[in-house]
């Protein structure tokens, strides 16, 4: 029938769906995801292997978060914006390579028909509330068991208890029974409190099976709990109430591991400014021109890889993200990384640029986030440094790398080794630049971002991401910086704060 109305053979009108580590995303009413063949939309038709990947679940995750902006529910379109868009983009991320193009590409070859044109309202109409139905309730997957997977220890006996309170800095031991209804009220309250506080050890034990711990400390009655400071018992209290429970693991936590002395200076406007920063980040989206680009480019501009990003970016610029499918970004990232050997500098310029437009796009950049050794970005970073390499490459290098952060996922690579080394150098050396504001500008953004995000880390997760020795050269350069800086209060304020967030809490007490 297919034939006769529009023209063209249509065997099947697709919704695709991806599943990986136990899970279906899919994309309708926003971004969401149930188990496996269990959606609205009933079992598939056809499952089509795309291959694999050595991708952890967390950086996945956080990768489909990163897209939840662009698809959201109020941007669906049955036809231009569709759940085979979203399929497409994160098949890219995962394996590196899209969907069938019969299957990406038929709701486009369905609105070229005249039949297709003169349907579409009907058929987005009749269509919406099965594309965009909500998540269907599933009962949830078997609960892991408590040893599996908690914060809460278990100890064996009074010896293996004591060598315990000896060597951990802070223990909240909780002493239980199978037969105690409050217990029971209590434990899940304590498991909280225990995911919360990651640097104290949580101690759950039964007085009914550890008669020997029991008895030892001399418990009467369930629940107790007790706290110990560096090896010295707190407090000893019994019953279950929450608030009591949040008190004492509050004031164990407070003597193991007191605030450290940065706290008590008023840093208020600094931290307004880093919130407000993390809430509104910088961001060099500007297309370049492309009718200027095109003859800069020369022939470089008919190769297929530059064609596709080209294509990307306009779409993007005149429909936004929604409509605009990335590029074959393994392909790109080839042509780009043999480009920096082979092509002269008049012609890298407008190639770097469009990438550093194309980064704007956190699917973009979080592919790059995920490249096997981040090898583009580093050959990107590398060239910027070169002597002889010119401003106007510097410039959109950096800008670049600014706009990495539109992923989540790259805070973190960029404070490891070795893109750590190349991006600190990077820093240091364009903030000194004295003929070129703009580039100083730039550096004082990533510096700045960096920064904010060893304090996120440190104030969070009570983790150190960059080692004293980085954090100290890169102090230097900002103070350096600072006192040369004539032109800019943009650049002063970025490197202020950042210096602030740098150092605030640094190295323990």
């Amino acid at each position: 029938m297919s034939m006769a109305f529009l023209g063209i053979q249509i065997d099947a009108v697709y919704h695709t769906s991806i599943v990986i580590d136990g899970k279906e995303w899919y994309y309708g009413a926003g971004i969401q995801s149930s188990l496996p063949g269990t959606t609205h939309h009933g079992k598939p038709m056809e499952i089509i292997p795309l291959g694999r990947t050595s991708l952890p679940e967390e950086v996945i995750v956080e990768y489909i978060d990163s897209m939840r902006s662009t698809y959201t529910m109020e941007s669906y379109d049955l036809f231009m914006h569709n759940c085979n868009n979203f399929t497409a983009d994160l098949s890219m991320f995962l394996t590196g390579r899209g969907i069938p193009d019969k299957i990406k590409n038929l709701p486009q070859e369905v609105l070229k028909t005249p039949f297709g044109q003169m349907m579409r309202p009907a058929l987005e109409a009749q269509l919406r509330p099965i594309t965009q139905a909500p998540t269907p309730a599933t009962a949830p997957p078997p609960r892991p068991t408590a040893v599996q997977n908690t914060p809460i220890k278990t100890v064996r006996s009074v010896a293996e208890f004591e060598n315990l309170i000896k060597t951990s800095p802070a223990v909240a031991a909780f002493f239980t029974s199978a037969t105690c209804p409050p217990c029971k009220l209590a434990e899940p309250h304590f498991l909280t409190l225990a995911e919360q506080n990651p640097r104290a050890t949580f101690v759950k034990i039964d007085v009914g099976i550890q008669q020997d711990i029991g008895s030892h400390y001399r418990i009467s009655a369930t629940p107790t709990f007790i706290t110990w400071s560096k090896g010295a018992q707190l407090s000893t209290w019994r019953g279950g109430l929450r608030g009591d429970m949040e008190t004492e693991i509050t004031l164990m936590i407070n003597d193991a591991f007191p605030p450290h002395r940065h706290m008590k200076i008023p840093i208020h406007n600094v931290m307004a400014e880093t919130m407000i920063a993390s809430r509104n980040p910088t961001v060099f989206n500007k297309v370049p021109p492309i009718d200027k680009v095109k003859p800069r480019l020369g022939p470089v501009a008919e190769d297929p890889n530059v064609a596709s990003l080209i294509s990307f970016l306009q779409h993007r610029a005149l429909e936004g993200s929604n409509n605009a499918a990335i590029p074959n970004e393994p392909a790109w990232a080839k042509f780009l990384c043999t480009a920096f050997t082979e092509l002269p500098v008049d012609v890298l310029f407008p190639l770097i640029d469009l990438f550093r437009a194309s980064l704007a796009d956190p699917r973009v950049s979080g592919w790059f986030a995920e490249e096997t050794d981040h090898k583009t970005i580093k050959t990107m970073i590398e060239y910027s440094l070169r002597p002889e390499t010119p401003y106007n490459i510097q410039l959109v290098t950096t800008q670049a790398v600014v706009n990495l952060f539109t992923s989540p996922l790259w805070a973190g690579h960029l404070c490891q080794e070795p893109i750590l080394s190349l991006v600190v150098s990077m820093i240091t050396t364009f903030l000194l630049d004295r003929e070129h504001v703009a580039l100083r500008v730039a550096a004082s953004v990533v510096a700045f971002m960096m920064a904010t995000h060893v304090q996120k880390e440190r104030s969070t997760a009570s983790k150190e991401v960059i080692g004293d020795e980085k954090l100290v050269e890169m102090a230097i350069g900002f103070v350096e910086a600072i006192k040369e800086e004539q032109k800019s209060e943009e650049v002063v304020k970025a490197l202020v704060v950042a210096l602030a967030c740098g150092l605030l809490c640094a190295g323990g007490e």
